[in-house]
């Protein structure tokens, strides 16, 4: 890096802002995926406000110095690893909240952590309903540049239905605000949702103004457990031509055990698979919910079903499910996946992942946010094993194409980062990857925002 150049950045900068040493750089490399096509930043900017992103996003595009945003870090497809040379631009210290409880939003600062924003939002008796499982450790900002779902999403929508307005900035540095604490808005084209999902290819956003709802009523759980995971698929799919749960959550004995293993919770290991269904709905519609997905599931051929109304009880199975990753990645390294597809191909989907689980000779345990037919099949490998490392990296390909296949994604949350973006064209065909390059060109002539993310 020129130093004359970096004085300029760091003359406009307070002390502190901008990190040059390689041993406190180290940490802004990866992102949770691990990425191995990571590079080393020449630099890393910590911004503490919007005019500090201004100035850094500035700088870059004066010195044509590719930028990276990196909120928490807690992405799982390369999104925000580092490139060689470039600027990450953390956004960790802009972490503020503030909730306006009149008009039922939150105004949020992209490192803020999705998790206190629920807790900002409880104060006032609201939530804000998207919930990864990585809620308590991910940041909003993180959120909106992968459209972040979660397990509450197939009664409660993603991100984007929560997102009103965003302040951001572009590639040339300007500041632009779209949108705001209305609720209806139609004025203009419809430009903020270009941005949520775009993964920092488009704009760093610095502020965003999130819907809040009122916080949600008692819940029931229902687990029911299934010789096969084709019989839950099923029981997900005759589920959902009736009813929408507030939450409909899928785990496969690999991934069961794989929790028993790492944090018992008393789960049935023999199980072939296991759904985590609750049901939110007023007075004595949640009983009569329950009772049909109770019904649906012993059709389908479940062994055992447990219905509790203990709150207590019930979130031990919810972060059973939350745990599963993290348990699952103490066992050897990962490629994670979240394909899907439309949710009566679900047990088609599952199907062809436990076939290139066998011809890969790999093991791919699997959860899934079963109601959006969105599912995690989790490649694992040994990575002092070349041999086990290529063969892995061809299953996880083959996943992403069987999903394309059925008429599915590639990604149904997690984004397209650096390590699906190989498999977009064959997922978006021709004419729309051309339109999308026209707009990333159209807001990022000179490609610095994010290269190699994406497209």
């Amino acid at each position: 890096m020129d130093e004359h150049a970096l004085a300029e950045l760091t003359d406009v900068l307070p002390d502190g802002v901008v990190v040059t040493d390689p041993i406190t750089m180290e940490k802004y490399r990866f992102d949770r995926s691990q990425d191995t096509g990571t590079g080393t930043p020449a630099l890393v900017v910590r911004a503490e406000d919007a005019a500090q992103v201004q100035a850094a996003v500035r700088w870059a595009a004066r010195h044509r110095v590719a930028l990276v945003p990196r909120g928490a870090g807690s992405g799982l497809s390369g999104g925000s690893s580092a490139v060689d040379g470039g600027m990450v631009l953390s956004l960790e210290r802009m972490r503020s909240v503030e909730v306006d409880a009149d008009c039922q939003v939150a105004v949020v600062e992209p490192g803020a952590f999705n998790a206190e924003v629920k807790e900002a939002a409880a104060v006032h008796g609201l939530w804000y309903p998207p919930d990864p499982s990585s809620y308590e450790f991910c940041s909003i900002g993180g959120n909106i540049a992968t459209n972040a779902g979660g397990l509450c999403c197939v009664k409660y929508g993603v991100t984007t239905d929560y997102v009103l307005g965003l302040d951001v900035v572009l590639a040339d540095g300007t500041l632009v605000t779209l949108g705001g604490k209305r609720i209806k808005d139609v004025a203009g084209l419809s430009l903020m949702k270009l941005f949520i999902g775009s993964e920092g290819t488009l704009g760093v956003v610095t502020r965003a103004v999130l819907r809040l709802v009122p916080e949600q009523a008692a819940r029931s759980t229902m687990v029911a457990t299934f010789p096969t995971v084709d019989a839950a698929a099923r029981a997900v799919v005759a589920m959902r031509r009736t009813m929408r749960p507030s939450m409909l959550e899928l785990m496969d004995q690999a991934s069961i055990n794989a929790v028993e293993d790492h944090r018992p919770r008393g789960l049935d290991r023999s199980a072939g698979a296991l759904l985590v269904a609750q049901s939110d709905a007023p007075g004595t519609a949640r009983t009569e919910e329950v009772a049909l997905m109770s019904a649906t599931c012993e059709a389908e051929g479940a062994t055992e079903v447990f219905v509790t109304d203990e709150a207590e009880e019930g979130e031990m199975f919810v972060e059973a499910r939350r745990l599963a990753i993290p348990a699952i990645e103490a066992q050897a390294a990962l490629m994670l996946e979240d394909v899907g597809a439309p949710v009566p191909l679900l047990p088609d989907l599952l199907a062809a992942i436990g076939e290139v689980a066998a011809a890969y000779d790999v093991r791919i345990p699997v959860i899934a946010h079963a109601g959006d037919g969105n599912t995690h099949p989790i490649v694992m490998y040994d990575p002092t094993d070349a041999e086990s490392e290529k063969r892995a990296l061809a299953a996880f390909r083959e996943v992403m194409q069987r999903a394309i296949d059925l008429g599915g994604t590639i990604t149904g949350e997690h984004g397209v980062g650096r390590m699906k973006k190989e498999l977009l064209p064959a997922q978006l065909g021709p004419d729309v990857m051309a339109l999308t390059r026209r707009v990333k060109d159209a807001l990022d002539p000179e490609g610095i925002l994010n290269p190699g993310a994406v497209l």
